[in-house]
């Protein structure tokens, strides 16, 4: 219990906090204590929503943040929280409209209040732009982890040794990525398939301009260490961390209008779930969960490849969060058995060797 309360107490305090805000806003809105109600299932409907699509996203969060020190994980829990919840749940789609349809913060914000659902339509009309941009990052962020020539422990053995090889060739992943984005435009109409292949680009260019920032980073945090330097770090995990949360959030965010067009009650649903998701993964690091089970890492970045896949190929075909989130724990829970599996056929060699 101990254990639990000092990884996710925050976090309850955290949903304690949004449940009362809706409860308030509920009450003063309608007016009504059904509807109040209401809106405190669609929060909580949405939270539980937002943890199931981004458990993968915990997993992946952890094998890097195991590289940060302390104090950037810290940062990470408190200053990053701001940006996934402000950010993403409340200007992210706010900005979205304000572009779209030409307005100003002030007007925007009225037209969520008072007209969610021109508010919910003008955010939908730009999916195919942020299909194309999450999609994009989320893929190359899974494809990296695979096209690796120094991997060397294997979970689906065949294909991922597979792509190892083909990691010798100079930026696989990128024309692979490209040749699939390609694909998916050419199914789109003209003005479409502009948007969609304008915005995977866009995606594209953002991974490689935070890995490069963080590469630099890491390079001169490096030299001051040979100098004897104490560093303390992590600005460059901290600032991918961030943008990869985004680009997970996207489809959070998007797929909350089905069950609401309310910008508050959207904001506090998926900002209870984002807290949680951060959570986990500070609990995973501290506790060494991915060291312990050696295929999980590899059965999160499979899942934010398929993601990223089905943001894609979303831009002409719909597919329900439902799905998307049931294949990422699929994924994750054959790959947490499988090294379950693994750890039981070490131990039974040791007790052998012993013998």
């Amino acid at each position: 219990m101990q254990t639990f309360t000092r990884f996710y107490g925050f976090s309850f305090v955290f949903t304690l906090v949004c449940f009362g805000l809706a409860t308030w806003y509920g009450w003063y809105a309608t007016g009504s204590l059904f509807a109040t109600a209401e809106i405190l299932w669609i929060v909580l409907i949405l939270s539980v929503l937002e943890v199931s699509l981004s458990f993968d996203n915990a997993v992946v969060n952890a094998s890097v943040l195991k590289e940060m020190d302390e104090v950037w994980q810290r940062r990470f829990l408190t200053w990053g929280i701001a940006f996934a919840v402000f950010g993403m749940r409340i200007v992210f789609p706010l900005a979205i409209v304000a572009i779209a349809a030409g307005l100003g913060p002030v007007e925007t914000v009225t037209l969520s209040l008072n007209q969610p659902q021109e508010y919910e339509r003008i955010v939908n009309s730009a999916h195919v732009g942020i299909a194309g941009f999450g999609g994009a990052f989320l893929a190359m962020v899974g494809l990296k982890f695979f096209f690796d020539r120094d991997k060397d422990v294997h979970w689906i053995r065949a294909l991922e040794h597979w792509l190892t090889r083909f990691a010798a060739l100079p930026a696989a992943e990128i024309a692979l990525l490209l040749l699939t984005m390609w694909g998916i435009s050419s199914l789109l109409e003209p003005d479409e398939a502009l948007t969609f292949l304008v915005a995977g680009i866009l995606g594209l260019v953002t991974f490689i301009a935070v890995e490069g920032i963080s590469t630099i980073l890491e390079m001169k945090e490096e030299a001051a260490r040979l100098q004897g330097a104490v560093i303390r770090s992590g600005f460059g995990g901290f600032l991918y961390l961030n943008v990869l949360d985004a680009s997970f959030s996207f489809d959070g965010v998007i797929g909350a209008f089905a069950l609401s067009n309310n910008m508050i009650v959207i904001a506090l649903g998926l900002s209870v779930g984002a807290m949680f998701v951060r959570s986990m993964t500070i609990h995973l690091v501290r506790k060494g969960t991915l060291a312990q089970y050696r295929y999980l890492e590899h059965g999160a970045f499979w899942a934010i490849i398929v993601l990223g896949g089905i943001m894609l190929v979303s831009a002409k075909v719909h597919i329900p969060e439902t799905i998307t989130g049931l294949i990422g724990a699929i994924l994750i829970g054959l790959s947490f058995w499988w090294s379950v599996r693994h750890n039981r056929i070490e131990a039974r060699q040791a007790i052998a060797t012993d013998i």
